[in-house]
């Protein structure tokens, strides 16, 4: 496919969404439908180098969608939106995106690019992306042995050689396409993953970034699968201790810490659950590494952490259901679902090495999610890093710093090690019940509205976003009592 190299003036005439027609827009770009986004988008493509030193030798086409402003006196300065994992797909989000943004895009476009090694952009996807895989495909043994598959298969690809998909070469293809829309200036969001893709967009194009808004932040020298076991335990903690200090939740639950050590003690242990997804019923080898993973995963998410002391509870008297429902509740589908060659590549070159570096174990998480990147990134190709990665200049532009308080991945740890390194242009704002990404409660969509619309950069730093302060975490799940029996 050929480069699609867009002219300078074609920014200033976008469509409105709702009146895009074939005819209005050069040949090399096109019109399109986007899951979940009601009205038409515009989809281009652009060829890149694989390895950026050869750029005339093997080229990947980089994947872009552009959400158009619905006014046609719009804004010159576009979203850039980043997505997370690493391994999302940003247009796969589309339609999230186009509704987190839904005030936002009244006079800004959305510019959505599938970062190499996902979606479409250069795929480096695994069987085990497939979320209704079987789950003794989590068992670490059949999980090394899928991935070591998986990479052999990635090998041969045309675009296989995974030394090249990391963060700082992918930002390169970012401002790529930024140029080549003839943008001057975006305003960077990105979350989890997606903040330490802003920030390294930052670092690389201050320049070309008008404003930042960075959710949950995993910054590039944020060790993450030892800040994993580190970041887990302490939410893990506080969800045990909020169950301990609500009446209810303490007297349906009153042996709630000495349960989970009971079930920790009890694995390795094989036992038999419906499939969530599939509700097949399957047996497996329950490992600690694998209840650590279903325990970590709701919470992301207090709503379903609220159901955490009943999972625990019913797991330890040998009732597994509720805790692996929760464990996968998060699991996505198969068009938002992490494209694991991009994630280990990124992680195996960015991570890996400076795993000492990292977190010292936890208490009961231990070093097992760095345990597990070990294994996984032992014989996995990784690419070259500059040590300037790493670092945190100053930001040029307002940008605001997001965390929530109930976090187990980027708790405000992280970011207030990120505003501290970024200086006064930085804010850093924490919702103290939330868990893995605030932008859309509550308020929070109409804070970051502000800050992307306010006149002036003063106007945006103090902005008042104190609207979230008092959100509450939502309280334990109780199951309703059965008539005339307990609960």
């Amino acid at each position: 496919m050929r480069a699609f190299i867009l002219l300078p003036a074609l920014a200033a005439v976008w469509l409105a969404a709702g009146d895009v027609q074939a005819a209005d827009v050069p040949p090399v770009i096109k019109p399109c439908r986007l899951a979940g986004v009601e009205t038409a988008a515009i989809c281009g493509v652009l060829q890149r180098p694989l390895d950026p030193s050869q750029p005339q030798g093997r080229q990947i086409d980089v994947h872009y969608a552009l959400l158009p402003a619905l006014a046609r006196n719009k804004k010159p300065d576009p979203v850039l939106f980043f997505a997370g994992g690493p391994g999302q797909s940003a247009i796969g989000l589309a339609g999230s995106v186009s509704r987190l943004m839904a005030r936002v895009t009244n006079r800004r476009d959305i510019i959505l690019i599938d970062q190499r090694g996902t979606g479409r952009s250069a795929p480096l996807k695994c069987e085990d992306d497939d979320p209704t895989r079987p789950l003794a495909d989590i068992e670490p043994a059949r999980q090394q042995a899928l991935l070591r598959s998986c990479r052999e298969n990635l090998e041969k690809l045309p675009h296989g050689d995974l030394r090249f998909y990391t963060t700082t070469i992918a930002m390169q293809d970012a401002d790529a396409v930024r140029q080549a829309l003839g943008v001057r200036q975006v305003n960077v969001v990105g979350g989890s993953y997606g903040t330490r893709a802003g920030l390294e967009y930052m670092r690389q194009f201050p320049q070309a970034v008008r404003r930042a808004v960075l959710d949950g932040l995993a910054p590039p020298d944020m060790v993450l699968p030892a800040s994993f076991s580190a970041d887990s335990q302490a939410a893990l903690d506080a969800s045990i201790a909020a169950c301990e200090a609500e009446a209810a939740c303490a007297a349906r639950f009153p042996r709630l810490r000495a349960d989970w050590q009971a079930l920790l003690a009890s694995l390795p242990r094989e036992v038999t659950v419906q499939h969530p997804l599939t509700a097949r019923p399957e047996t497996l080898t329950l490992t600690r590494e694998t209840l650590l993973s279903l325990v970590r995963t709701p919470m992301y998410n207090p709503a379903l952490a609220s159901a955490l002391p009943l999972a625990l509870t019913e797991a330890a008297a040998g009732r597994f259901q509720p805790l692996f429902g929760l464990g996968m509740a998060l699991g996505g589908s198969r068009q938002t679902a992490l494209a694991m060659g991009m994630h280990l590549s990124v992680v195996c070159a960015e991570d890996y090495p400076r795993l000492a570096q990292g977190d010292a174990p936890a208490r009961d998480f231990g070093s097992t999610f760095g345990d597990v990147y070990s294994r996984l990134c032992a014989d996995w190709p990784r690419g070259s890093v500059p040590a300037a990665f790493y670092t945190l200049p100053p930001a040029k532009a307002p940008t605001l710093l997001l965390s929530g308080g109930a976090d187990p991945a980027t708790p405000p740890r992280h970011g207030e090690r990120v505003a501290q390194a970024l200086g006064p242009q930085a804010r850093h704002v924490v919702v103290p019940q939330a868990g893995h990404g605030v932008m859309g409660i509550g308020c929070m969509r109409d804070v970051i509205f502000r800050f992307i619309d306010a006149p002036t950069d003063a106007d945006a730093l103090k902005l008042d976003a104190g609207c979230a302060s008092s959100i509450p975490r939502p309280g334990a799940f109780l199951p309703i009592a059965a008539a005339g029996g307990q609960p």
